[in-house]
């Protein structure tokens, strides 16, 4: 199955979701949770990628991050392999702990970036037997959880220094030393009501958080994305139905030259055959020259480039040389038909 396309440009903004494969838990102690986020701090580094916020649950995480150099891709492929490695040697285990590759949604600024920060920062508070408990219970344990982003947010405590909250703050439209509490009472207000329009975003949206123009515009994107692929794939399939095997380009360079095939491979001064041997082997099946010279006993990859250099020298000046070769790549030409015709 072809792995889906992800739109990725220079100040793209993420959702990201990671997921216990099978719904299982990815962290087992609060060793697991300090090494997910310490291990995140260094890859955010290492990768010039701005983390908003973040959200660790038992058997999920989210992350809102921004990428300048258009590299979601590389940056979480970096990040989870890294703390997979550590949860399977610390807990000795083998396989998958994600399930499947991450989800990245794209977001648009301003209005849809900050209450999905909030919808982010809730996420605690919305699961299990807390969901239930009375809304002062919900605000406390909002306050208490250690693991999120929400605390530094809120003035509860330091931010890490990973954590990039200025972009989000500044969306308060509060003045810089009440932007703390204005976003902690925006958030805390999501526990009483419920906003309608991004959850029916993070439902039913393919094309990303925001409004119609931004998700036409990522639509298109992705459509320009799939077209390209499809080309590169389309590429790709015409060079490998036109792989043919070693052994079926040697005999008809050997039936073309009337040489035992023995010969081609036989190292000696100045055989023509030899030398067109290692040119149809690298048109037709697919071998670089040091291939070729490995195949032939050429010695070096430059040996047959020199081979070639003369060949093509002689190809322009003398037409029955010309002509056989011609003859040799017909031959391989209809036995490659003759083969594909049979596998169709």
């Amino acid at each position: 199955m072809a792995r889906k396309l992800r739109v990725e440009y220079d100040g793209a903004i993420y959702h990201v979701t990671m997921r216990g494969v099978e719904r299982r838990a990815i962290f087992k102690d609060d060793r697991d949770r300090e090494r997910f986020v310490q291990r995140l701090g260094e890859v955010v580094g290492e990768c010039g990628v701005r983390l908003y916020l973040f959200v660790l649950m038992r058997n999920h995480a989210h992350l809102l991050v921004e990428t300048p150099q258009a590299n979601v891709s590389a940056f979480m492929h970096k990040f989870q392999t890294a703390y997979t490695v550590f949860y399977n040697r610390r807990h000795r285990r083998a396989g998958h702990l994600m399930q499947g590759r991450f989800g990245a949604v794209l977001v648009q600024g301003d209005r849809y970036l900050l209450n999905l920060s909030r919808y982010i920062h809730l996420n605690p508070v919305f699961v299990g037997d807390v969901r239930r408990q009375e809304p002062g219970l919900r605000r406390q344990h909002l306050r208490d959880y250690p693991w999120s982003s929400y605390r530094g947010y809120a003035g509860l405590e330091k931010a890490l220094p990973c954590v990039d909250e200025m972009p989000v703050l500044a969306l308060t439209e509060a003045p810089g030393k009440q932007q703390r509490l204005a976003y902690g009472r925006f958030v805390e207000a999501g526990l009483a009501e419920t906003d309608e329009e991004l959850a029916e975003l993070l439902k039913t949206s393919r094309w990303g958080i925001g409004d119609r123009e931004f998700q036409d515009r990522i639509r298109d994107r992705h459509t320009e994305l799939t077209n390209q692929a499809r080309r590169q794939e389309d590429v790709s399939y015409r060079r490998v139905m036109c792989a043919a095997s070693a052994d079926m380009v040697l005999r008809a360079v050997a039936e073309g030259f009337g040489v035992d095939e023995v010969v081609l491979r036989t190292r000696q001064y100045g055989c023509v055959a030899r030398a067109a041997a290692a040119l149809l082997l690298c048109r037709y099946t697919g071998m670089n020259q040091r291939d070729a010279a490995t195949t032939l006993g050429m010695g070096s990859g430059s040996a047959v480039c020199q081979q070639l250099k003369a060949l093509r020298a002689r190809l322009t000046r003398e037409p029955e040389l010309a002509a056989c070769v011609t003859r040799i790549v017909s031959a391989i030409e209809s036995e490659k038909k003759s083969v594909l015709d049979a596998t169709i």
